[in-house]
């Protein structure tokens, strides 16, 4: 059901985007990287937080780590991770199938800036082996995602 309420988002809203399905399992950032043949930062990771009462997703570049800071000055409360029961009632995907797209419960939806560091990113699409390609900004505009700076990036090794 899931990967079908996907499919059928982009059916409606972005039809010259295609959903990727593949045999291999992309749940984790590692798998889809290595699956997908991209860098491990240009899978973006959609999370769910709980943010008082309200469920919110944040999708961020897929190596980088939320700010437990920078999330309480965006959000103005502490926030937490859902459970993985919780993040599939909410949005109607598998834990590692997480996307903004096709959701079962309108949800808002925040961009990392992280995002923006890449022409084109790769969140999953509804299932533990599907991923769409999508620049930054075309996933904002279709989620009507606000752009936030949550994350921290990991910094490039220094030269010697």
């Amino acid at each position: 059901m899931s990967l079908d309420s996907v499919k059928q988002f982009f059916i409606q809203h972005a039809p010259d985007i295609t959903v990727i399905e593949t045999a291999e399992s992309t749940a984790t950032v590692a798998l889809a990287a290595q699956v997908h043949q991209v860098e491990p930062g240009q899978i973006a990771k959609t999370l769910s937080l709980q943010v008082g009462e309200r469920a919110v997703l944040v999708v961020a570049r897929g190596d980088a780590r939320l700010d437990n800071k920078k999330l309480r000055a965006a959000f103005g409360v502490k926030v937490k991770m859902m459970d993985l029961e919780s993040t599939q009632a909410v949005t109607g995907h598998p834990v590692g199938g997480v996307c903004p797209f096709g959701l079962s419960t309108p949800l808002q939806v925040y961009c990392d800036v992280s995002l923006r560091d890449y022409d084109i990113v790769m969140p999953a699409a509804g299932s533990i082996n599907s991923a769409v390609r999508i620049t930054p900004e075309r996933l904002a505009q279709l989620t009507g995602a606000q752009w936030i700076d949550v994350a921290q990036v990991p910094q490039p090794a220094a030269q010697a």
